[in-house]
């Protein structure tokens, strides 16, 4: 008997401590932030020895902007405002000058270094950003390059059923920006997401997505606290040395590590910013190894060259040129030399053209279009 009673003791004491713990965690005030009622969202900060709190916003129009919250009650900053336009926008609180993430928003997307709080609008342009009843697979894989010298990682995206069928899949290879690595489109691109819900609706055919690291001295994304190489890029010895990799190496590897098919009609690559320009100059150099050439948000310049690079694409054909820019990006301009330079040349094309700028919120919107015309 008194076993019993020194257990339920013990059991109550258990709980009790529990309760304090997330007490103490919450502060003592569990608040929402941020809260989406219809066409307005509200931001709160538990922050009472603050002075001056202040909001600021991606979807915002100037980086200088934000909005000043007002304490109330318990110490409780808040602010409403009118929501953004259906997308995933990031944010955060500037505390007494300090830039603060909202610590009860779980929500969190990584942007090279910094963590930043997202913001999610539904509504039609992001509905296929949620996720949906049937996943694929994000996984991470380990690779040898003898090209870089180092055993690298990437990530790679394998669509629902993957692992019980017994068929072959196309593939994109998806590639990120300046800043980024090879987890910028799983995180910040939202591409599992948006290849869920593609394929779900039957709008994409099912694909294998690789989602490299395009940065040559690094083994893997920065968190994981490897080594990183200092890699001149601009010596004539290194020129090209990620595209030789990409192709050489990468594609090598997960065709034999996936079910992947071993043909150039069903290799596409894109990439965004650094990504496209890597993108132009896997496929100037290889002509022969994509079908689907999807430059984001890259463009080029005018050279000597750059005829005779696109009728080298156009000698070994391809089944879709599809480019992606805003027409506030400052990569607009590149993006029309390029548009110019393949109608000149006779080479059938698409120039997606957006509003905005150099933004996730552009190549989340291209993915979800261009993925629809892959592999058809």
């Amino acid at each position: 008997m008194k076993k019993l009673l020194f257990l339920a003791f013990a059991a109550m004491m258990a709980v009790g401590a529990s309760a304090q713990e997330l007490a103490n965690f919450g502060r003592g005030q569990q608040i929402v932030s941020p809260e989406i009622k219809g066409d307005s969202v509200t931001f709160r900060l538990n922050a009472n020895y603050a002075t001056v709190v202040n909001l600021y916003g991606n979807w915002m129009a100037n980086y200088t902007d934000v909005v000043p919250l007002k304490k109330g009650a318990n110490g409780i900053w808040e602010v409403t405002i009118a929501a953004p336009e259906p997308e995933i926008y990031t944010y955060n609180f500037i505390v007494d000058g300090v830039n603060v993430n909202d610590p009860v928003n779980y929500m969190v997307q990584r942007d090279g270094t910094r963590y930043l709080n997202m913001l999610f609008v539904p509504g039609e342009r992001s509905a296929n950003y949620n996720e949906t009843a049937h996943r694929g697979t994000v996984s991470y894989k380990w690779y040898d390059s003898s090209i870089l010298g180092s055993n690298r990682r990437l990530t790679v995206y394998t669509p629902y059923g993957y692992e019980t069928s017994k068929k072959s899949y196309p593939v994109l290879y998806l590639l990120h920006g300046g800043g980024g690595d090879e987890e910028a489109w799983s995180s910040m691109g939202r591409a599992a997401q948006i290849m869920d819900n593609l394929i779900e609706q039957g709008k994409a055919v099912p694909m294998i997505v690789v989602m490299p690291n395009g940065n040559p001295g690094q083994q893997a994304a920065n968190t994981m606290g490897l080594p990183v190489k200092n890699i001149d890029t601009r010596a004539p010895e290194n020129a090209n040395l990620y595209v030789k990799s990409l192709v050489n190496e990468i594609i090598p590897f997960i065709e034999k590590e996936y079910r992947a098919i071993p043909k150039k009609a069903s290799r596409a690559i894109s990439g965004l910013s650094m990504g496209g320009a890597h993108t132009f100059a896997a496929t100037t150099l290889f002509p022969n190894t994509f079908d689907y050439i999807l430059p984001l948000s890259a463009g080029t310049r005018e050279s000597e060259q750059l005829d005779a690079q696109l009728q080298g694409i156009k000698k070994a054909g391809y089944k879709l040129y599809w480019i992606g820019c805003g027409t506030a990006d400052f990569t607009y301009e590149g993006n029309q030399i390029l548009d110019r330079a393949l109608t000149r040349n006779g080479m059938e094309h698409t120039f997606f053209e957006s509003t905005g700028g150099h933004e996730w919120k552009n190549w989340r919107l291209y993915l979800n279009t261009f993925a629809q015309l892959l592999f058809k």
